[in-house]
């Protein structure tokens, strides 16, 4: 891997949220949250552009070369150009095997690796830009994105305005210009598959030339007041883009749309009738379903915090969540609906990685209270199941559920550092996701139909894919730590690792839980009877060392070691002096070695880390560090340190999302925690954070809590059961007085209580 040299980026975003009512009363809380960039210029670079997106359509907001400037995107545009190095009938996982035993890795870096690293395809593909001449507009004044309206907004000098969006549930984006005192029009530049290539060497990191492709030229048509660019891709894939607009006075208002169609398939509508039905129905029309579903967004769960700059982040990131993520969309890829537009395939090809990156960018729906844009996740896994259970039988050679660790659009395997883009337990890490989802829902009919069929099918793999060693224990025949020694063959260890173990103990523990919890008794019993085939984690003074005799010795991005703790939460607190012991001495190893070869979401996850641990100031000081120091001034995450500070020798800025989506989870998780059964509300906050609340957060059980914390001290609190059933949580009044319009019992430190479907509860101190 390769890293840019340092860059150093001076912030010059002041996000101003104005929190109505931050004093009221829990109940009273609705507040207005919006982005305000103020400065004379547009941005420069198309990552520190303003992101506008449904999940499906995307849009970059910038100035280049003196022009307007919206980059355009479409999930589903991608170069499916299959592979061909991946032949599993001669390279399997036992032949990789059989070349790390014998010393000859370079075999499997060939054929796995250096493809991944060299072929352009597959990959994510870039759909096109909206420009225009902005010259005779003069001095831009501000610019603004409205995040309760999820609306950029251009102010000039002369008193041009420029309103844009994307749609929130339709495949358009719309712009208009207010105010115009010169004409203007749209053009439509296409991405350079032909022609005048990029600069810059190509790799997977910073991206591939365009025209590696091999794409014949685009077509631009142009009707009245509308323009075509139809491209065609690999194999007969084709999309079209198309922007239709009307003027009235001194005012330009556009609708433009993206359509895709594979080889000999037409899409229902195209881009071009897109356009024509919305700009018949108007921008008006459309502003006002954009905005209710938006409200609906924000109403779902709301934060306030007294420090300004995580509070900034958090909301940040949660309006990128609804713009990234929706059900009927593709999940999250690396870089969501932004695809790079610089001439360049994106970076990493702008696929998806299960070792880490889709896995945290859906850690905020959960306590978020977003389960809708979490399903389409989950709906992406069980449509593509058939092409992952392929893979498990031709790769693997055994039954049941496995998953490529890098995949394309439609689920194929990419190959890449075959440790994690094959890494033996990544459908489990997955399957924490259709727990979680059950967990927070307690939706029985998905748990019997969805999570307990995924987590069930991954045992099975698990099982046949294990060997017993020489001391009765079952073991993986090899096993890695993303992504410890890189793509070295010292990556691979004949023992299991911490985090495969994780994953293996989590696995056989819930299939348990779930089927006990279904009444299949006989299963519940082998699933329990294999995890007591399995060892103990490898620990010492420590704490979680990589795998049995190799403790970590260096600073290193990916904490996967630490995922019993956290997420999987098999290591708690809770659990006694033993676990609390082991998280103590684990995070304390992780301080000691430094941040020195981080990327931003190490800092996220470290928060995310601290909080579970108890440990407010350490949450907060690692959340800080993430926002101060690794996102540009729109708020992508950029994994390298942008700060100049030297918090990470890694300064480059390759823009990935799953650290925005872990930093919003490390706020919820110093909010509320209730993965131990037990609710615990302001688990993790500084000291001096005396005034502080949240609305609505879920928790596991299907309960939405509101709190509000005064002069350090909770005086309200509000829970709203969605499905029924008890709840208990910690006493968060400690010995003070308080009340309740409910009967309640105090056992110990907590408090129990059963309420009804849909039933509500208030506590006043």
């Amino acid at each position: 891997m390769k890293f840019n040299q340092r860059v150093n980026v001076t912030c010059t975003l002041f996000c101003l949220l104005s929190v109505a009512g931050c004093q009221q009363k829990v109940a009273d809380q609705m507040p207005r949250y919006y982005m305000e960039r103020s400065f004379p210029d547009l941005a420069k670079t198309w990552d520190e552009g303003i992101p506008l997106g449904n999940a499906m359509l995307g849009a970059l907001v910038w100035e280049k070369d003196g022009k307007l400037r919206f980059s355009l995107d479409r999930a589903d545009l991608w170069d499916l150009r299959a592979m061909e190095n991946l032949d599993f009938e001669t390279y399997d996982f036992n032949w990789v095997k059989k070349q790390w035993e014998a010393n000859a890795y370079g075999a499997v870096q060939r054929q796995f690796d250096v493809p991944y690293d060299t072929l352009s395809g597959p990959s994510k593909i870039p759909g096109a830009a909206l420009e225009f001449a902005i010259a005779e507009l003069g001095v831009v004044e501000s610019v603004t994105l409205d995040l309760q309206a999820a609306t950029c907004v251009i102010q000039w000098q002369n008193g041009t305005v420029l309103r844009t969006f994307v749609h929130a549930t339709e495949p358009i984006g719309w712009y208009r210009f207010e105010n115009l005192q010169t004409p203007l029009q749209p053009i439509i530049v296409p991405p350079p598959y032909v022609g005048e290539g990029a600069a810059g060497v190509d790799n997977p990191v910073s991206g591939q030339d365009l025209r590696r492709l091999g794409y014949p030229p685009g077509k631009v048509s142009q009707g009245d007041n509308s323009l075509t660019y139809e491209q065609e891709g690999w194999d007969g894939f084709r999309f079209q883009v198309n922007t239709r607009w009307v003027e009235a006075g001194n005012q330009l208002e556009g609708s433009w749309s993206i359509s895709s169609a594979k080889k000999d398939s037409e899409p229902s509508d195209t881009a071009a009738q897109f356009t024509e039905t919305a700009l018949n129905e108007g921008m008006d029309t459309h502003q006002k379903t954009h905005h209710a579903w938006w409200d609906t967004h924000w109403k779902a769960s709301s934060i306030t915090l007294p420090d300004t700059l995580l509070q900034q982040q958090y909301y940040m990131d949660m309006y990128k969540l609804g713009a990234a993520a929706r059900q009927g969309a593709p999940p999250i890829s690396l870089q969501s609906v932004w695809t790079a537009d610089n001439g360049k395939l994106p970076p990493w090809k702008g696929d998806f990685h299960h070792d880490l990156n889709t896995q945290l960018s859906y850690w905020p729906t959960y306590a978020g209270n977003h389960l809708k844009l979490e399903q389409g996740f989950i709906d992406w896994l069980n449509q593509h199941q058939p092409t992952f259970e392929k893979y498990t039988r031709e790769y693997f050679g055994t039954n049941g559920l496995n998953v490529p660790g890098v995949t394309t659009l439609e689920g194929d395997p990419m190959g890449g550092w075959i440790q994690y883009a094959f890494g033996p337990t990544v459908s489990a890490w997955l399957g924490h996701h259709f727990y979680l989802h059950w967990r927070y829902s307690m939706d029985r009919d998905f748990l019997e139909r969805e999570a307990y069929p995924w987590i069930g099918e991954v045992a099975v793999y698990l099982k046949e894919l294990s060997i017993v060693d020489e001391g009765g224990k079952r073991k993986l025949p090899l096993s890695s730590s993303p992504e410890i020694h890189n793509n070295d063959a010292r990556a691979w260890y004949n023992q299991t690792t911490n985090y495969d173990l994780a994953l293996v103990r989590w696995t056989y523990t819930i299939a348990a839980e779930l089927a006990k919890e279904l009444g299949y008794t006989e299963e519940a019993v082998e699933w329990a009877n294999t995890l007591a085939e399995w060892p103990g984690y490898a620990t010492d003074e420590t704490g979680l060392m990589i795998a049995p005799g190799h403790p970590l010795q260096e600073s290193h991005r990916h904490l996967s070691q630490v995922m019993a703790i956290h997420p999987l939460s098999l290591i708690d607190p809770s659990h006694g002096e033993k676990d609390q012991k082991i998280i103590k001495n684990t995070l304390s190893h992780l301080d000691e070695l430094g941040s020195s070869n981080w990327t931003g979401y190490s800092f996220a996850w470290l928060g995310n880390l601290k909080a579970r641990a108890g440990d407010g100031e350490g949450a907060a000081m690692a959340l800080r560090d993430f926002a101060s120091s690794f996102v540009l001034p729109n708020s992508f995450h950029v994994n390298g340190d942008q700060s100049g500070t030297g918090k990470s020798s890694f300064t480059y800025r390759p823009f990935t999302l799953e650290g925005n989506f872990a930093f919003a989870a490390g706020i919820q998780e110093m909010l509320i925690q209730s993965h131990t059964g037990v609710v615990k509300l302001f688990p993790a906050i500084p000291a001096d954070w005396q005034d502080v609340s949240f609305k609505t957060l879920r928790t596991q059980g299907a309960f939405l809590v509101s709190a509000t914390r005064e002069n350090g001290k909770v005086d309200n609190l509000e829970i709203i059961s969605e499905k029924g059933g008890e709840i208990i949580f910690e006493n968060p009044f400690d010995e003070d007085q308080f009340s309740s319009d409910k009967e309640y019992i105090k056992d110990g430190l907590n408090i129990k209580l059963t309420l009804a479907e849909g039933e509500k509860v208030v506590f006043n101190r």
